[in-house]
């Protein structure tokens, strides 16, 4: 299993250097289910998209806003789990969150990555 913490540092100064401001990995993959560490600069914004049958996200560093039914502003140590409906998230500041998702239900053939 990543140790989280020293990825966050890692991918947080790749987004701080990165042309787009983000930086992620897929640092879980068991079946269905998949676990990225995602690290955004301030202002950066991963662009409206559709969500997965299942998905959370938990903000490790900083605070970012998940646009769609609520927009939520999320900090630090707050899980929140997405809707179905199309979402972006916006970095508010930097920050690094830990997305997990489920590609498919049971007896559907898994999403392609």
């Amino acid at each position: 299993m990543p140790d989280l913490m020293p990825l966050v540092s890692s991918h947080m100064q790749a987004a701080r250097a990165d042309e787009h401001g983000r930086s992620a990995e897929l640092v879980l993959r068991d079946g269905v289910l998949r676990q990225s560490i995602i690290a955004l600069r301030e202002g950066t914004e991963l662009a409206e998209h559709n969500a997965p049958h299942a998905a959370s996200l938990q903000v490790l560093v900083g605070r970012v806003r998940v646009t769609g039914e609520d927009d939520p502003v999320l900090t630090a140590g707050e899980l929140h789990a997405l809707t179905h409906q199309r979402h972006a998230v916006v970095a508010l500041e930097d920050s690094v969150f830990l997305l997990t998702t489920v590609t498919s239900q049971p007896g559907e053939p898994p999403q392609r990555a």
